[in-house]
C-alpha cells in the first residue's frame, strides 16, 4: 500500500515548506516559523492558494480527479473537488465521490485492535498466534526468535518482509485462501522486534484477529463499531456493491494516456487497504481523532475512549530521520516513527504531524493531522500511487503561516496559578524562604545566596511589572517574562512530585 517508511519522510517533508515557496510563490523561503501574523486569516481568504497547490500538483502528476478537505476544530471548514471521477463521462469530482484510500484503511484496523484491548478481549503483549492459531506455523529465521506479538503487527515490527508490490494485489483474496496461506507457514525476514519493516500481510493478520475475537467478519465489525457511530454512512469495503455513479474510477498514466485499472473486489486483505469513502464521510473520522486532544475532564462520548485514540502517536521507537532545508534556510532534521496505524513526524516548521498515505492500483491518498492544533488535511486521487503529499504538506504550512493552525495552549491549573502567586511574593519580598520549598532547593543553592541573587537582579533591572500571564509547560510547571525598567526578567517555576505543594525549581534570570 505504498507507505514504505524509509522513504516517506523524504517524499513528504523535503517538500515542506521551501518547495512550496519555489513552486507556488506562496511562502518566502526566508520566512521563519516564529514570524506569526498578528491575526488569523480566514480559510476563505487562502482557499485560492490552497486549491492552487492541488491543481498544480494534479497537472504535474497526470491525475484525472481529486478531492481535498480541511478539518478544523471538529468541522469540515473547506472541501473542494477537482477534475473528474470518470474520464469517459467527465463527471466532476465532488465531496460525495467515492475513492479507495488504500493503506489509510490501516488506521481503522489499529483502532479496532485497541478497542478490543480496552474491552480486555485482546492483549497487545500476547503472541498473535493466541488469536490466530495458524500463526503457529510461521517460519522464524533463527532458533532464538521470540514469537510475534500483537503489538509487533501494529508497529510493523513482526519480522515480516516489506511487501508493497505483492500486498496490493492480495485485496480480493478469499478468507479460506488466506487461512491456507497462514497455515502453510509464512517465512519471516528477520526476528520479531529488531526493526520496523512495513507489512500489508501483518495488517491483514490483524484483521483476522478482529474477526476471530469479535465473532464478526472484520468489515462488519469496523462498520458497526466505528464507522456507523461516527455517521460514516457512505464508507465501506465493497466498491462493487453500492451506487456506481458516485465512484471515482481508478486510472494509471501509461504511454501519455490514462488507462483504466481493473477493479479489485472486497476480500480478506481489506484490513490493510480496502476502505472506500467520500470527503463528506472521511472528515468525520478525522474530526473524531482530533477530538482526543487535549486530555481533559469532559464526558467521553466514544465510540473509542479519547485516551485510547491518543495512543496512535506512540511510535515503536524505531526512529527514521531525514534532513531537509528549513524555512529559515537552516538545516531541518525531521524524525519519524510508526505508531499504531499512523506515522508520527516531528517537523521543525509545522510541529508534530500524524500521517498516513495510501497507494493502490488506480488510487493515491494521504491524511496529515496536527493533533496539538486540532487541524487535519486529507486528499484522495484516482491515479495509481499518486500520493498528494506535496499539496497537503503545502496546505498545512499555509494554514500555520495564516494563523489557522496554532497549537493549543496548555491551561493554567489552579495549583500552577497558586504557585505563580508564590513566585511573585518571593520576588517582592526577596526571600525564597517564604515559598514552600522542596528538600532539594537549599542543597542546590543555599537561601542566603538565593536572596543575594534576587537582590542583585532587582538592582540591575529596576522596577518590574509582574502582571504577565504564566506560560504553562504542564499542570505543574511554567515560565514567565516580566517587563522591567532596564530589561526583562525570565522566570521558571516547577512543583515537586509530592502531594503537598512544594517547589523544586524557582528561578529568576535577566533576559533581553
Amino acid at each position: 500500500m505504498t507507505m514504505k517508511i524509509r522513504a516517506l519522510s523524504a517524499a513528504l517533508f523535503l517538500t515542506l515548506p521551501v518547495a512550496a515557496a519555489a513552486q507556488n510563490n506562496a511562502v518566502p523561503a526566508t520566512t521563519t516559523p516564529e514570524a506569526k501574523p498578528a491575526a488569523a486569516t480566514s480559510i476563505e481568504a487562502i482557499e485560492p492558494q490552497i486549491t492552487g497547490f492541488f491543481d498544480s500538483w494534479m497537472k504535474n502528476a497526470h491525475v484525472p480527479g481529486l478531492v481535498y478537505g480541511v478539518v478544523k476544530d471538529g468541522k469540515l471548514v473547506l472541501v473542494r473537488g477537482l477534475g473528474v471521477q470518470d474520464i469517459a463521462s467527465k463527471k466532476p469530482v465532488t465531496a460525495d465521490s467515492r475513492f479507495r484510500i488504500a493503506s489509510m484503511s490501516k488506521a481503522f484496523t489499529a483502532m479496532a485492535i485497541l478497542k478490543l484491548r480496552d474491552e480486555e478481549r485482546v492483549s497487545l503483549d500476547a503472541p498473535a498466534e493466541r488469536y490466530v492459531p495458524e500463526l503457529r506455523n510461521w517460519r522464524y529465521p533463527t532458533a532464538d526468535s521470540r514469537r510475534t506479538r500483537v503489538a509487533d503487527l501494529l508497529h510493523h515490527t513482526a519480522g515480516l518482509v516489506e511487501d508493497n508490490p505483492w500486498g496490493d494485489r492480495q485485496q480480493p483474496l478469499s478468507e479460506p485462501a488466506f487461512t491456507a496461506m497462514l497455515k502453510a507457514g509464512v517465512p519471516l525476514a528477520q526476528a520479531p522486534g529488531l526493526r520496523m519493516e512495513y507489512s500489508n500481510l501483518g495488517y491483514a493478520t490483524l484483521g483476522r484477529i478482529v474477526s476471530n475475537v469479535s465473532g464478526q467478519r472484520y468489515q462488519d465489525y469496523i462498520r458497526s463499531s466505528i464507522m456507523t457511530p461516527l455517521g460514516m454512512t457512505s464508507t465501506g469495503y465493497d466498491v462493487l456493491n453500492g451506487p456506481q455513479d458516485l465512484r471515482a474510477l481508478g486510472y494509471r498514466w501509461q504511454d501519455n494516456a490514462w488507462v483504466r485499472e481493473p477493479d479489485m473486489a472486497d476480500g480478506a486483505f481489506g484490513a490493510m487497504g480496502g476502505v472506500h469513502t467520500t470527503a463528506n464521510d472521511y472528515w468525520r473520522w478525522v474530526a473524531f481523532l482530533l477530538s482526543a486532544w487535549p486530555a481533559r475532564d469532559d464526558p467521553d462520548k466514544g465510540p473509542i475512549k479519547r485516551a485510547t485514540v491518543r495512543e496512535i502517536v506512540e511510535g515503536s521507537n524505531f526512529v527514521n530521520t531525514v534532513e531537509r532545508p528549513g524555512a529559515s534556510g537552516r538545516p531541518c532534521r525531521v524524525a519519524s516513527a510508526y505508531g499504531m496505524g499512523w506515522q508520527v513526524v516531528n517537523d521543525c516548521d509545522v510541529g508534530r504531524i500524524v500521517t498516513h498515505s495510501g497507494g493502490y492500483p488506480g488510487y493515491g491518498s494521504i491524511v496529515m493531522l496536527l493533533p496539538d492544533a486540532g487541524v487535519g488535511v486529507f486528499a484522495f486521487a484516482n491515479r495509481t500511487y499518486a500520493g498528494p503529499g506535496l499539496p497537503v504538506s503545502q496546505t498545512l504550512y499555509a494554514l500555520r503561516q495564516a494563523g489557522l493552525a496554532e497549537e493549543r495552549t496548555v491551561p493554567v491549573s489552579p495549583d500552577l496559578a497558586r504557585t505563580y502567586d508564590i513566585m511573585r511574593d518571593v520576588w517582592r519580598s526577596g526571600d525564597p524562604a517564604r515559598a514552600p520549598l522542596a528538600n532539594n532547593v537549599v542543597p542546590d543553592r543555599d537561601l542566603n545566596r538565593r536572596r543575594k541573587d534576587i537582590a542583585e537582579l532587582k538592582k540591575q533591572v529596576g522596577a518590574c511589572r509582574t502582571d504577565a500571564a504564566i506560560e504553562p509547560i504542564s499542570a505543574m510547571e511554567g515560565t514567565f517574562t516580566w517587563a522591567c525598567a532596564n530589561g526583562n526578567v525570565a522566570g521558571r517555576v516547577q512543583r515537586a512530585p509530592t502531594p503537598a505543594l512544594s517547589l523544586q525549581v524557582l528561578s529568576f534570570t535577566a533576559a533581553k
